[in-house]
């Protein structure tokens, strides 16, 4: 039997404001939480980078950078699923939703990657176009702006 549409409930939507603040919440917590108090000696080197929530703030998908290798990672990345538990008891104290959100932990590639990019560019381009481009010489700095010695720093008020 087809339900009318009158009675058909409508999805929730949030306010991405909402979801927004409650994400960078849960940053704070569980980044505060692993610096601070998760006691394991597999996470170490461990950087919380962004988070993500579903829309009905039940979800929270938590990107993790760690410095070090392959096999360090994946130590950091299990230590912290094995907390996982832990780590919602933290939020659920210091995070007042209706339901404490379930933590999802995912290793962030973006580092390794921007670290892999710079290398790359080391490589292709000459030493000398990678120092001009970060630190340009005084020669080539414009002329035009007199310097601070030559100015007053206060205008002149006479009547």
């Amino acid at each position: 039997m087809a339900v009318p549409s009158k009675t058909r409930r409508k999805p929730i939507v949030m306010s991405s404001r909402r979801v927004l603040k409650v994400a960078e919440a849960v940053r704070e917590v569980v980044s505060w939480a692993i610096l601070a108090e998760l006691r394991d000696p597999r996470v170490r080197d461990v950087t919380v980078t962004r988070v993500e929530m579903s829309g009905d703030l039940r979800l929270a998908k938590v990107y993790v950078s760690v410095m070090g290798d392959e096999k360090r990672q994946e130590l950091s990345l299990h230590g912290l699923k094995h907390a996982a538990g832990f780590l919602q008891s933290k939020l659920a104290d210091r995070i007042d939703t209706r339901y404490t959100p379930r933590i999802d932990f995912i290793l962030d590639q973006g580092v390794k990657k921007s670290i892999e990019v710079s290398r790359i560019l080391k490589e292709v381009l000459p030493d000398d176009t990678l120092s001009e481009s970060v630190s340009p010489d005084e020669s080539e700095l414009p002329d035009d702006e007199p310097d601070a010695s030559e100015t007053d720093s206060y205008p002149s008020t006479s009547s």
